[in-house]
């Protein structure tokens, strides 16, 4: 009788809990008396990091978002949006060689979904339309870091 190979051990993620570390909200068109006929350009920036946590397989996982909001017209910045917003995981049965990629785009992926709903209920409560973000293409952004890093590390390599 042959032996049947153990099947392959699925990944498993928990989120233990999600949190706003750090939150700014500048209304800079309210403190300058602005006027209504404005046309806003948002620009959105993204940063991701983990990190492992003291308990066996935990980890956090932050997005990090800039988002500013400048008249079309003038130059004048309307608002400035600047969030931190962390979740923390239980993940088991990723490999050592994985866990990095999985940090930085599944967890995030998970935790998105309630960063857009603070980010328009903020920029709603500060006097403006409600901004719902776009969907973030994690993978995109972890593939550009990274790319990013080694074209940083290149010139040092040749020196």
């Amino acid at each position: 009788m042959a032996e049947q190979a153990a099947p392959p051990v699925q990944p498993q993620m928990r989120v233990l809990g999600q949190f706003i570390r750090d939150m700014s909200f500048e209304n800079i068109m309210a403190q300058q008396g602005g006027g209504s006929d404005i046309q806003p350009d948002v620009q959105v920036q993204v940063n991701l990091d983990a990190k492992k946590r003291s308990s066996e397989n935990q980890y956090e996982s932050s997005i990090k978002l800039n988002v500013s909001s400048k008249d079309k017209t003038g130059d004048t910045t309307l608002f400035v949006l600047e969030i931190d917003y962390v979740g923390i995981f239980h993940v088991e049965n990723v490999p050592d060689d994985q866990i990095h990629p999985f940090l930085l785009i599944e967890c995030p992926r998970m935790i998105f979904p309630f960063l857009r709903r603070i980010v328009s209920d903020v920029t709603r409560d500060g006097g403006f339309p409600p901004l719902n973000l776009e969907n973030i293409d994690f993978v995109a952004l972890y593939r550009n870091e990274i790319a990013r890093r080694q074209a940083e590390a290149a010139p040092k390599a040749d020196a």
